[in-house]
Order: C-alpha cells, then structure tokens, then sequence
C-alpha cells in the first residue's frame, strides 16, 4: 500500500476530480464482472475486514463480492458473534483486528463519525459503508455511475430524492456527490421529515410530489423507516403512500419518461408501488449490479489506485 493512506469517509468535500475517477475506474471494473471468469489480481495480497455493526444485505454482500473480484483475502466481522457483546468498545475491537495486519477496514455502525474516529486511531485505510444517519458513500457513487451509464452525463441532470430526509445517510451523501457533479437536486417530503437547514445544501425543497415531479428527470425514493412513525413524524402509513407515494398513475400524468431509483429495501405499497419498481421506469436493479463495480473502484482508490492496476 502507499504510505499516505486513503479513506473514502463520506463524499462530503471530496473533489469532482475525485468522484468523477471513481466512475471511470467503476466502467473498466464493470467489464470484468462480465468475464467469463470475473476476477482480477488487482488487490492481491491486500486484506480487508468487513466491520458490520448493522444488519445489511446488498451492502455486505457488495462489498463481499467486490473484495473477492479483486483477489482480496476478506475477513467477516459480526458484532452479534464478537467480544462487543461482552463490552469490548469499538476502539479495542478496532485495534485488535489491525493487529493481524489488515489493510483496509469497511466499516457500518449505528453511529454518525464512527469511520472517522477509526481513520484517526487507525493506519487502515476507512471506506464508509454507512455510518448513522450521517452518510453513505458507495451507495450514493453507485447511484450516480447508474445515472452517468443512463444519460451519459451528471451535469445539470434534475435529480428528485422523496421520502425521509431528515434520518437518510443516502439522500445526504446524494446531495453533496450529485451537487460536486453538476446536478440539480431537490428534495420532497413531510414537513417533519425535511430538515429546517437542508436549503443551505444548495438543493430546492417540495412539499407537494406532483409538483416537484414536474421538474425531474431522475426520482430516487428512500425507504420510509417504519420505526419513525411510533414518533409521530407522519400520520400513517396509508396517508404517507398518498402524498408521497410513487404510484403508476402519477408518473402516467406526466406524459414523459422519468427513472426511478430505490436504495432498497424496498416498502412495496408504501413509498413505491410494485407496479412502478418493476417497470420499465425502474433502475433499481441495475443499482445493485453497479454496486459490485463501484465498490470494486472504491477499494481499488484506497489502496493506491494507479500504482496497482491490473485487469489482466
């Protein structure tokens, strides 16, 4: 590894120089994954640990395959079969693993600056798998590879995230990446689900859906996160689906094509009608095979990019 080390924490001031080799990177890696045999010796002799403390599938899974395509030896933490159960703090867990000489740490944790303190206690390299409600990098680089591979450009592309703002790691981190990359993106929600300083991003707020639709090219709707609604933050289930909903008889008043994309996991019939998610509209898919090769690009940058590619 270089001796200078990479993190990809967040794409929050992180250069469209930066973002914008990441995509390149992600298109040469996306032609491997469609080798007969999809593996290169790219990180060959590199180890990464994969540090989950929250449940995820595509993320893990992603993350799992990419290390694998690249020829990393990959180590699986999981905080429910690990010495966290027995009180052992993030730091010492952390430090412990570094001590088999791991190279790079992919972390998820509940808690909003958890890889930034392990970038700061830590030689590792740190790559963002989600932290709080803070950000979510590779999940926002993959959704605008999706869009670059769809419309061959980012720059003034009109970009609408629906749902919860206010608790999404993925609506932020698609912010600041989409907003580095030329595009205009606006938001859409409850009132109670936007956050009161979200303007100061640079992004135009909507309250009304078919309004904000009238001025998009792209929609990316966010889960609604179940557990908020105990808090009062909308009045139920059914009522959020007709406000916000993303139904086929919406986007049929449009009388123009629009592009649909979801994070997953999906509530289907409640932000996002499965008439929608499975049409021709939807991109979702091609979401979660891009997301090998984003990831693919973004271990590949950590480790010291150019010095180390391999694609034979």
């Amino acid at each position: 590894m270089t001796e200078k080390r990479r993190h990809l924490l967040g794409l929050e001031g992180v250069s469209r120089e930066t973002i914008q080799g990441i995509l390149d990177t992600a298109f040469s890696f996306k032609e491997v994954l469609s080798r007969p045999i999809p593996k290169v010796p790219t990180l060959r002799g590199i180890t990464v640990v994969n540090l989950f403390f929250e449940p995820s599938t595509r993320t893990r899974i992603s993350f799992e395959l990419a290390e694998k395509r690249l020829s990393a030896d990959t180590v699986n933490f999981s905080a429910s079969t690990s010495s966290v159960l027995k009180g052992e703090t993030l730091k010492d867990t952390a430090r412990n693993i570094e001590a088999m000489k791991i190279d790079v740490v992919v972390i998820r944790h509940s808690a909003a600056g958890a890889p930034h303190f392990l970038a700061r206690c830590l030689d590792a390299s740190i790559i963002n798998a989600g932290d709080g409600a803070h950000e979510h990098p590779t999940q926002a680089l993959l959704d605008m590879f999706t869009l670059y591979e769809k419309f061959g450009k980012l720059d003034g592309l009109r970009v609408l995230i629906v749902g919860d703002i206010l608790h999404s790691r993925v609506a932020r981190s698609n912010i600041f990446g989409l907003k580095t990359m030329g595009a205009d993106v606006s938001v859409c929600g409850p009132p109670t689900l936007i956050p009161v300083d979200v303007e100061s991003l640079g992004v135009n707020v909507y309250y009304n859906l078919d309004e904000a639709l009238r001025h998009a090219d792209v929609v990316n709707v966010l889960r609604i996160q179940l557990e908020r609604q105990g808090r009062g933050l909308f009045p139920s289930l059914r009522e959020y689906r007709n406000l916000y909903g993303i139904t086929m008889e919406r986007l049929k008043k449009l009388g123009r094509d629009i592009v649909i994309m979801h994070p997953g996991p999906m509530n289907r019939g409640v932000e996002i009608d499965s008439e929608v998610a499975d049409s021709e509209y939807s991109v979702i898919l091609h979401q979660v095979t891009n997301g090998v090769a984003i990831r693919m690009a973004v271990l590949y940058y950590v480790v010291g990019g150019e010095e180390r590619l391999s694609l034979e």
